[in-house]
C-alpha cells in the first residue's frame, strides 16, 4: 500500500531530506510502506546533479541547497505543492525511464482535472503548457511556460525527491535562477493561468490521478 502524508505549514528542506532518507531505509528493510509526502517549503533554491553555476543568477536571494537528485536548479516555496515520491522502483520493474515517464503522466493527469493540457517536450525536463496569450517566441512558435518540475534520486531502487506543481507561488522568485537551465521559456502556475485552484484541490487531483498511472503493490 502507498501511504499518503500531508504536512501543514512550511517544511525545512534539510529536515525533509533526512526524513526521506530514513523512510527509504525503512522501505528497503520492509518495515514501512511506500509513501507520497505532500509538503510546502519556505523560499529556497536546490541544485541537482546537473546544475551549472551560471544558472544561479542571484545566489544571495534565498538559501541554496546542493542535492543529489537529478536535474539542475529548481525553486521551491510557498504556494507550490511538492510531492515527494518514495516508491519501490525495483518492485515496479527496475525501469528508471519508465518511472520518470509515469511521474510525467501523473502530473499531466492531475492537471487535466483542471482542464489544463500539460505536455512534455523533447530535451526539456518537467511539464509545460502552451501560452497562446503571450507573444510568440523569436522563432515564431507559440510561447510555452513550465508549470511542474521533476527530479528524482534512487537508493537501492527506492525513489525519493519527486515532483513539484506551481499552484500559486510568487513567480518572481524564479528570477534568481535559470529554471532547469531553460532560458527561452517562462514559468507559470495554475492561478497565473486564471484558475481559482487551491492546494487542497491539487492534493485531491494528485491522489485521484495516481491510481490511474501507478499500481499499488
Amino acid at each position: 500500500m502507498v501511504e499518503w502524508i500531508t504536512s501543514t505549514g512550511l517544511t525545512d528542506y534539510r529536515e525533509a531530506e533526512a526524513w526521506m532518507e530514513a523512510r527509504v531505509a525503512d522501505i528497503h528493510k520492509g518495515v514501512a510502506d511506500e509513501c507520497i509526502w505532500l509538503v510546502e517549503h519556505p523560499p529556497l533554491y536546490t541544485a541537482g546533479t546537473s546544475a551549472k553555476s551560471d544558472d544561479l543568477t542571484d545566489p544571495d536571494r534565498f538559501p541554496v541547497f546542493d542535492t543529489k537528485r537529478g536535474g539542475q536548479y529548481t525553486y521551491h516555496g510557498p504556494g507550490q505543492r511538492v510531492a515527494y515520491t518514495i516508491l519501490d522502483v525495483g518492485k515496479r520493474g527496475h525501469d528508471v525511464r519508465l518511472f520518470v515517464q509515469q511521474l510525467e503522466a501523473w502530473v499531466i493527469a492531475a492537471l487535466k482535472e483542471f482542464n489544463v493540457d500539460g505536455a512534455i517536450r523533447e530535451g526539456r525536463v518537467g511539464v509545460w503548457v502552451d501560452r497562446p496569450d503571450k507573444p510568440r517566441t523569436d522563432t515564431g512558435g507559440i510561447a510555452e511556460d513550465k508549470i511542474a518540475a521533476i527530479g528524482i534520486r534512487l537508493r537501492k531502487w527506492i525513489s525519493f525527491h519527486g515532483i513539484s506543481i506551481n499552484v500559486e507561488p510568487d513567480l518572481g522568485h524564479f528570477d534568481g535562477i535559470v529554471p532547469c537551465g531553460i532560458t527561452q521559456h517562462g514559468v507559470t502556475s495554475l492561478v497565473d493561468l486564471g484558475l481559482p485552484v487551491t492546494m487542497d484541490d491539487v492534493d485531491v487531483a494528485l491522489q485521484k490521478s495516481f491510481g490511474k498511472i501507478f499500481t499499488s503493490l
